[in-house]
């Protein structure tokens, strides 16, 4: 009992002396010792000047040898290129400590070389290398990144090497061979020799957590997180210039209390890319009491939320969404997301292109405001950026709950579109109030939306939809229920369009009704059923080749 009682007395003195400081004849235990490593005492000089890789580095690889401990990052600037992570560790970054990335054209350095990757013919240059960044972390486990400091990736570039090298005959797999948007190209590691292009990258590994601090101008990813297992990401605040959180192949995934502003790329994005040579679901995830939005770069962070920028380097409105995909080898399987704000930014994506399924998922309590392309855009495709022999995919079990939108951009409906050989299916959406700008055409109306299976997969993809308010394409099993579109500007396409859909709900519909035009439009459609909906009688309709309403 007595040893007990000493051993918890050294740990309570040490924690106190950390905490508050006290004078280092007060804080020599062998507890503290054992457990902090303060980054100044193995020569970091925090002045943003100085670099402080080695010294960084150095007090990691010393607690990691003595079994774990807290890397300590006191208030100051520590100028760095890649930071090797270890198992077992958390580093503290204390109110005041900002960790700066370095710029190898500025600073004499560089960061870590992207790794051989065999498989990056599936995926982006950015999904198949970990190394390339400020700090990685390969095979680890027990990690963290814990406090109120903040990482300032000034120094990391946000490109992917370019002009790449179309693959060959010989080295292109037959299933990509048709691609519309391959990438994946023969891409050059050495044209990335010393960029750093992430601030956090993990790859094949568990139980990690990042709580509480700040990125800056993440580079490509701010985080990139690859076949974790176990990751609480929880109150972080981002404001980056390319996507906030990639959550690539991994497993028991918390995301909460987080805002994330990314005007150039994605917020919040799930991926199942084939960057580990195998198929790994996505699966087993919350997102929840959370913001995503599109604000100026660095507005977000210092209260401004300016709105100067309109399009984000693809051409397209500005994004910052929650989004599944692009990359979508292994699937998504058992998502919940809710309670999330969507402030000037495009809407919720769920998409998939690459052969994975989309399976049980729950969309609930969500608010838009300034939504730049579609609120809901729900894409099977095929692209087939797979190996050879991977089945087309499928998307099933969907619900959207309690959903309010207001400011959508006019150009774009909400979007299911699956495929004729690979429909979407059972799909429930419940709940929903949407207010579009308008301003829709006849001629809009009237427009035939192409198919383009292989394309990329966005909203802008089918051109200015034939409805307002939903289009929905090759569906099998969709609900509307309590669902209310209307328009701002004069509106002349229809509400809803329904084409080659079997088995349609529409229960307590209410379309406000454009100028010229009907308020659904059912075309190559069997099984509908119409219940308490505005200006519609309840009936029951077993097969409608071109009727509108």
């Amino acid at each position: 009992m007595k040893r007990v009682s000493k051993y918890f007395l050294v740990i309570i003195v040490a924690s106190l002396a950390f905490l508050f400081g006290l004078p280092d004849a007060q804080t020599k235990t062998s507890a503290q010792s054992s457990v902090f490593f303060n980054i100044r005492d193995y020569g970091a000089k925090g002045d943003g000047k100085t670099l402080d890789t080695a010294a960084i580095n150095k007090a990691i690889e010393t607690a990691a040898s003595k079994g774990g401990g807290t890397v300590y990052f006191p208030a100051g600037t520590y100028l760095s290129f890649s930071i090797r992570l270890k198992s077992n560790i958390t580093i503290h970054l204390d109110n005041g400590a900002t960790l700066l990335a370095a710029d190898p054209a500025i600073h004499k350095g560089k960061y870590d070389m992207p790794e051989p990757n065999p498989w990056d013919m599936y995926q982006d240059f950015g999904h198949s290398h970990w190394q390339n960044s400020l700090m990685w972390g390969i095979g680890i486990e027990n990690f963290a990144i814990i406090g109120q400091g903040r990482i300032d990736g000034l120094g990391l570039s946000k490109r992917s090497p370019g002009p790449r090298r179309p693959r060959t005959e010989g080295e292109t797999p037959v299933s990509m061979a048709n691609n519309v948007s391959p990438l994946g190209e023969m891409s050059d590691r050495k044209e990335m020799e010393g960029l750093g292009t992430k601030a956090i990258a993990l790859k094949l590994s568990k139980n990690i957590t990042l709580k509480d601090f700040t990125i800056f101008r993440g580079g490509h990813f701010a985080v990139i997180a690859t076949g974790v297992d176990n990751l609480t990401i929880d109150g972080l605040r981002v404001d980056t210039n390319r996507d906030g959180f990639d959550i690539d192949a991994c497993r028991n995934v918390r995301i909460s209390n987080v805002y994330v502003n990314s005007p150039n790329d994605d917020a919040i994005v799930l991926k199942s890319s084939y960057a580990l040579g195998f198929n790994r679901a996505t699966e087993n995830v919350t997102i929840t009491n959370s913001q995503v939005s599109g604000f100026d770069l660095g507005t977000m962070l210092d209260g401004t939320y300016q709105t100067k920028t309109e399009f984000a380097p693809d051409r397209d409105r500005v994004t910052g969404r929650i989004k599944f995909g692009t990359e979508s080898n292994g699937g998504f399987k058992n998502i919940t997301i809710t309670n999330i704000n969507f402030v000037r930014c495009r809407g919720l994506a769920i998409e998939t292109v690459d052969g994975g399924y989309i399976e049980d998922v729950v969309v609930s309590n969500i608010t838009m405001r300034d939504i730049t392309t579609a609120p809901i855009f729900i894409r099977l495709g095929k692209r087939q950026r797979a190996p050879e022999g991977t089945p087309v995919a499928k998307v099933r079990r969907i619900i959207i709950d309690n959903v309010t939108v207001s400011g959508a951009h006019h150009e774009y409906a909400s979007i299911i579109a699956g495929l004729a050989e690979s429909p979407v299916e059972d799909v429930r959406l419940s709940n929903i109030r949407i207010h579009y700008n308008g301003g829709g055409t006849k001629a809009d109306a009237e427009r035939t939306i192409p198919e383009n299976e292989k394309n990329y997969p966005e909203p802008s993809m089918f051109g200015v939809t034939p409805a307002y308010g939903f289009y929905v394409r090759h569906a099998r099993g969709i609900t509307f229920d309590n669902v209310k579109v209307t328009y701002e500007k004069a509106e002349e396409r229809p509400a809803l369009f329904f084409d080659s859909v079997n088995g349609i709900d529409l229960f307590r519909i209410d379309a406000q009704e454009p100028l010229s035009s009907s308020r659904f439009v059912l075309k190559n459609v069997e099984n509908i059923a119409i219940f308490q909906s505005k200006g519609l009688s309840d009936q029951r309709i077993e097969r409608a080749e071109m009727s509108r309403w």
